[in-house]
């Protein structure tokens, strides 16, 4: 970070705390303990930052585990045992699961270019991409290494490529296209334009299904760089591995653009709250530090009884 992102950042924290000393009194004449509204400001810090980038590591690795897990397995054992359309559904309904159960940690990208689409959108700080970045392709790796210790190599089995018969420049438009819509749909269910929260799941999670259901048979339905490029690190397999690159990276650049027509510039608080999670603002980890006072009894009623 540059000697002037360190200065705006630090005027940043100092206002916020300004505003939170200020409002002080007002929450404890309303009863909340002091320092509750410094507390809500509290995401300025990166204290609990290793616990988002392990968010990323472990959604990562759950998402590209059974992505690739799939069609590894059912190499393994043949005859369709995990069948093709269970191949493709079973990375959105991880994906949905890793949203509600991470996504308030870390925003849950997963992927590189969910990651770059919320920077270009200022819903997300550029000084974090870099570690993020880093936490997605560790745990991409980390589940192609695991898979290939637990099943064993299956040949191609676990990699993203090309369907029999397409090419590669064909099936990079795939990717373009699948991941326009894959960002599209994220962008959209972290506006305060949509619908935020767990719909945003489901929306997310059936998109990567259906995307998958018709575009697999053509590129393999990859919509993320690192799901790709974990299996072909492992396997040391680099067929074709640009289009996962280039297709995904011109696809999150054009749902920008659509985000910004349907909804002008970002940096809103539902897409900073969608992107960056809650960890440090919303909620903290550990036991609650703070309660609501209880209700004040109701007053006795007027001597002589109510009139």
């Amino acid at each position: 970070m540059t000697t002037t992102d360190e200065a705006r950042a630090s005027e940043v924290r100092q206002r916020a705390e300004r505003v939170a000393n200020a409002g002080d009194a007002v929450a404890r004449a309303l009863g909340y303990p002091t320092g509750f509204l410094a507390e809500r400001f509290a995401f300025m810090d990166d204290a609990h930052e290793w616990r988002r980038l392990f968010a990323e590591v472990l959604g990562t690795f759950f998402l590209v585990f059974v992505a690739a897990g799939a069609t590894m397995v059912d190499a393994r054992f043949g005859g369709n045992v995990v069948s093709p359309a269970t191949q493709v559904t079973v990375p959105g309904l991880m994906v949905a699961a890793i949203i509600l159960s991470m996504g308030s940690v870390s925003g849950a990208h997963l992927n590189p270019v969910v990651t770059l689409a919320f920077a270009l959108r200022s819903d997300f700080p550029w000084r974090r991409v870099p570690l993020y970045l880093v936490a997605q392709a560790v745990g991409a790796t980390a589940a192609a290494g695991a898979l290939a210790a637990l099943v064993g190599e299956q040949g191609t089995a676990g990699l993203t490529l090309p369907g029999e018969g397409v090419s590669a420049l064909r099936a990079m438009w795939w990717e373009v296209v699948l991941t326009f819509g894959l960002v599209t749909v994220i962008l959209g269910t972290a506006s305060g334009a949509q619908n935020v929260g767990p719909l945003g799941a489901g929306g997310v999670g059936g998109y990567i299904a259906l995307a998958g259901l018709i575009g697999w048979p053509m590129s393999g339905a990859s919509m993320n760089p690192f799901r790709s490029l974990g299996p072909a690190l492992v396997l040391w397999e680099w067929k074709d591995w640009w289009v996962y690159l280039a297709g995904p990276l011109a696809g999150a650049l054009l749902a920008v653009g659509a985000a910004w027509a349907l909804r002008g510039p970002g940096g809103g608080f539902y897409g900073r709250k969608a992107a960056q999670g809650g960890l440090g603002w919303l909620w903290h980890p550990g036991p609650v530090t703070y309660r609501i006072p209880d209700a004040p009894d109701d007053p006795p009623p007027p001597r002589g009884g109510a009139r």
